[in-house]
């Protein structure tokens, strides 16, 4: 397979061994006495602090290229897709106190490693675009062939250390590096460094002197100075991808990796080292092993492959990689993405050995060196990983292997991340990726854990990404590791999950969510009836979905109930198979209007046993606004005897109660999907009662099976509450109402519609503001008002078919409204 063919993590280079003094050290640098053969460019100095960048505004148009302010003290990278998308993702923890007002650079992996993650839609779905270089690791020539420096012409280093045993350590790397950068605002060196390169390279001035002094033109310290070479080298070189690939030959020495502007790492590391021997500053050229192009989790770590730098800093030696700070290679295309990478410059040594490996051991700068067993079983983490602040629980090395026919990777979050993940299985030299039901991906607010559990037997590769919570686009490489499975376990193929993870996510936390009772794990259910509760952080509207491979799309949307109140949001859910199932919960503002859904959680449901029948599911047409909740609650309606979305009908009946402060117009719907029994209107079957503000909805069905019973508020759909019953009994219908008993009434009997007939039938009922009552069969019969402010009194149904309720409302009514009517039985023959 060809080099171009392959997609690059990492860009590794060659080793060089520089000319070096009897003592091992590289040659000390004599400071030139003539003039350089190019005059200074007439450069405006660097502005102070607290003066006006004076640099070159005509030629600074803040295209990506260009390095920009960071005003609000976050360095941010952005990841490259396979269609050139950028994502800006979180600053690095460790320098947060460190990057006030720096530059924003535009950010991609390491050189060599393009986008190996995902490109997510608007609405979260990831799509994965993966080319690994297969190869093993090349190395570059060991040497520069014809590429010799004139020496006499370089500047002695200010401070010179020729004896590296005597090198000095810092007793904490970190707190060094917090302290180096304490208060340093680099901005004004950046912005000017980046103008000063382009007018340098306009006059194609290339000498090493010149451009060094001009860069650090009005520079304080040493520090700055350091900056303002880091800066102009990633600006300015681009890594020689055709070099690499042996196109064309390499480019070493300083002179032709300036003038051509093209170098692969020994050629970055030397432009670096005469450029600090140039402005004072103490240099090294390290050599040793990178881990980066065709390297695999526990691959053996065979001679050297890179070269990168160590400067001295106010005492005190550190690490940077201007090489992989530069850029990437993307050696599909055979093409290098110019995009700067902060995370190499004076990284702490703790992180630089995790893909660096000096061939020298006192360059790790580490307390207690670490060994090249160490470091081949070292996990190889990317700046994500620290940007984001994460720290790696387990497994401490890259190569795991499974348990009981499965493994473990967690992670500690410093501050809410999202997470993806790939699962591969390795067969020689090629890989496949698996189907994401392979693995469970749980997060929390301070934890990741990914459970793999391996189809069969062998050796498999886990890839995670992670992008910060509330960021969209790609997600961004950060560690790998080699899984072996001796024997898996009998498991049974996952549902898919549009969450990627399970439980609450930190977008849903973000979005509302508080806490749950269920965490990521599966939810194991030894029935098929079930109810997750969500406490939120405000009300959120909510609507919920289950799948499962055997239910479809109609069904689906029978076996969910959600209810959402103003602390709290329920979810109610019937699962008429065995399996596993997926649950889904998407929620926004209450007070958002129309505005879209957003998914906040997944879990994983998996029912052993007593699933419910078909005919028990959720009535049809089910709104998501399900029992007493925020609707109801601002229509005035509380204190509700049911305050779920389910109520049970026991023999048939049932009451729900509420009060109606508000005094709004009510009206219930009840409904059932086929009802085989009643000869009467489903209407017939719920009948309302207004006690002053108390109300009360009876219900009598006719048969077994869910119903629907809808409640409605000034024509407002207030919620739904789903009626079940088991019973056999066949309730008779209640009488039927007309819209003037909703002005308020309480029929206290006959309850039932169906009255018998030839028959004395007594009536008595409440019904406030009216002047009459009256009921009429084959005569009309005055009703009298008792002590009770009741009106009651009877009637003979004789042959009629119907009995009447009436009222006057007022002594000079003409006319009898009436209220209701009662059916009366045809005589048996």
């Amino acid at each position: 397979m060809h080099l171009w063919h392959l997609f690059l993590r990492r860009c590794c280079c060659c080793c060089h061994s520089q000319t070096q003094d009897e003592e091992g050290q590289p040659s000390k640098r004599k400071k030139s006495s003539t003039k350089s053969e190019h005059e200074l460019p007439k450069l405006p100095k660097l502005p102070r602090a607290g003066q006006t960048n004076t640099g070159y505004d005509s030629d600074y148009d803040g295209n990506a290229e260009i390095i920009r302010v960071i005003k609000n003290n976050r360095m941010k990278e952005e990841e490259p897709t396979r269609n050139n998308a950028q994502t800006v993702t979180s600053q690095p923890s460790r320098h947060k106190e460190s990057r006030d007002n720096l530059n924003k650079l535009p950010q991609l992996p390491r050189v060599g490693q393009t986008n190996n993650g995902y490109v997510s839609d608007d609405d979260g779905n990831a799509e994965t675009f993966r080319v690994k270089y297969k190869n093993m690791v090349i190395e570059e020539e060991p040497t520069r062939r014809n590429a010799q420096i004139d020496t006499s012409q370089l500047s002695k280093p200010k401070d010179s250390r020729d004896n590296l045993n005597k090198l000095i350590k810092p007793q904490s790397s970190r707190k060094l590096f917090q302290e180096l950068i304490a208060n340093t605002d680099f901005s004004r060196v950046d912005t000017y460094v980046i103008n000063a390169g382009k007018e340098l390279k306009r006059k194609k001035i290339y000498s090493v002197e010149t451009i060094a002094q001009t860069i650090i033109n009005g520079t304080t310290n040493d520090l700055e100075r350091l900056r303002a070479v880091w800066i102009w080298l990633c600006d300015n070189i681009e890594y020689d991808v055709e070099g690499f690939l042996g196109v064309t030959k390499k480019l070493y020495s300083p002179d032709d990796v300036i003038r051509t502007g093209k170098a692969v790492c020994s050629g970055y590391a030397g432009v670096c080292l005469q450029l600090c021997n140039v402005v004072g500053i103490e240099c090294r050229e390290v050599n040793g092993y990178g881990k980066g192009v065709g390297y695999e989790p526990g691959q053996k770590c065979q001679g050297t492959n890179h070269a990168w730098n160590a400067v001295n800093l106010e005492g005190h030696w550190h690490l940077l990689d201007s090489c992989w700070g530069a850029g990437n290679c993307d050696m599909s295309q055979r093409v290098f993405n110019k995009c700067y990478n902060e995370f190499y410059f004076l990284t702490d040594p703790e992180e630089f050995i995790n893909d660096h490996y000096p061939a020298e051991e006192k360059w790790q700068l580490l307390e207690r060196p670490v060994n090249l067993k160490e470091f081949e079983k070292k996990v190889t983490k990317s700046a994500q990983f620290y940007r984001l602040g994460l720290t790696l629980i387990h497994p401490k090395q890259c190569s795991l292997d499974t348990e009981n026919g499965e493994a473990t990777i967690s992670m500690g979050l410093s501050e809410p991340a999202n997470f993806t993940y790939t699962i591969s299985q390795c067969n020689g030299s090629k890989k496949t990726e698996l189907s994401k039901s392979r693995g469970l991906l749980t997060i929390t607010k301070s934890s990741m854990k990914l459970r793999v559990i391996p189809p069969t037997a062998g050796s498999f590769e886990v890839e995670l990404f992670a992008r910060a919570a509330g960021v969209t686009g790609s997600y961004s490489h950060l560690c790998s590791f080699l899984l072996k499975c001796a024997k898996p376990k009998p498991f049974e193929d996952l549902p898919e999950n549009p969450s990627l993870c399970w439980g609450i996510s930190p977008d849903g936390y973000a979005r509302g969510l508080r806490s749950c009772e269920y965490g990521g794990e599966v939810i194991e259910l030894r029935s098929g009836r079930f109810e997750l509760v969500l406490q939120t952080a405000r009300p959120l509207r909510v609507i919920c979905s289950l799948s499962h491979k055997d239910l479809d799309g109609t069904l689906a949307t029978r076996c969910v109930a959600s209810q959402a109140e103003a602390e709290k949001l329920t979810c109610s859910v019937l699962c008429p198979y065995t399996g596993y199932y997926t649950l889904s919960v998407y929620v926004r503002d209450y007070e958002s209007g129309n505005g879209n859904h957003e998914s906040a959680a997944s879990f994983l449901l998996h029912c052993t046993s007593n699933p419910v029948n078909l005919n028990e599911l959720f009535p049809p047409d089910l709104s998501n606004k399900c029992g007493p909740g925020l609707t109801t609650t601002e229509a005035g309606l509380s204190q509700f005897s049911h305050t779920g979305a389910i109520v049970t009908a026991q023999q048939g009946k049932c009451n729900i109660t509420f009060q109606n402060q508000q005094d709004i117009s009510l009206h219930a719907v009840l409904s059932k999907e086929q009802c085989k029994l009643s000869t009467y209107p489903l209407s017939r079957y719920s009948f309302v009662n207004y006690d002053g503000s108390m109300v009360t909805i009876s219900i009598a069905l006719p048969e077994p099976g869910s119903y629907l019973l809808r409640l409605f508020g000034n024509s407002t759909h207030l919620c739904d509450f789903i009626i079940q019953n088991s019973s056999d009994i066949s309730c008779p219908p209640f009488p039927c109402t007309y819209s003037s008993w909703e002005k308020g009434g309480v029929l206290l009997e006959p309850q039932s519609g169906l009255l018998e007939p030839l028959s004395w039938v007594r009536i008595r009922v409440k019904v406030a503001g009216v002047y009459s009552v009256h009921a009429k069969a084959e005569e009309t019969v005055d009703l009298e008002l008792n002590n009770r402010k009741e009106w009651e009194g009877k009637v003979f149904t004789g042959k009629a078919a119907q009995v009447q309720l009436m009222v006057r409302e007022n002594e000079n009514s003409v006319q009898r409204m009436v209220l209701m009517y009662f059916d009366v039985l045809k005589p048996q023959k």
